[in-house]
């Protein structure tokens, strides 16, 4: 009976090796499952760091592209600005001088009005002259 005892405690011995080995491959799967879990974990993060880095980047390129369009647009818009106004001031001065011609016209045109209607006058006046002197000297 004493082999029986020493072959079961040496059977058990056995047994609890093998699931002592077993459960450190087990563990030692689960380690390098999980190891390789987070590497996969690690660069995908990574990935969708440097994906979303350019995606930023890409984002500020275009609207960047489009502030510099409106800047440029800003600036020809100013310029052009700038030449309208210089030339609305010069077609205000020439019309400044346009008005101020044709109210020398229009003056002019009132005197000689009034010139003619003095020598009207005039003529009324030596004609009247005229015939009295006629009148007086007519026996």
């Amino acid at each position: 009976m004493e082999r029986n005892k020493g072959s079961s405690s040496g059977r058990s011995t056995d047994t609890n090796r093998g699931l002592e080995e077993s459960l450190l491959h087990l563990v030692n799967l689960h380690n390098q499952n999980s190891s390789k879990l987070r590497e996969r974990t690690e660069r995908a993060k990574k990935e969708a760091l440097r994906d979303a880095i350019r995606v930023s980047d890409l984002l500020v390129d275009r609207v960047d592209g489009g502030v510099q369009q409106c800047f440029a647009n800003e600036k020809r818009i100013e310029h052009e600005i700038r030449a309208l106004t210089g030339a609305i001031m010069r077609y205000s001065k020439q019309t400044d001088q346009w008005l101020a011609a044709s109210h020398a016209i229009n003056s002019a045109l009132k005197e000689i009005g009034d010139f003619e209607n003095w020598m009207k006058v005039m003529d009324y006046d030596c004609k009247s002259i005229t015939n009295a002197i006629h009148a007086i000297h007519k026996p």
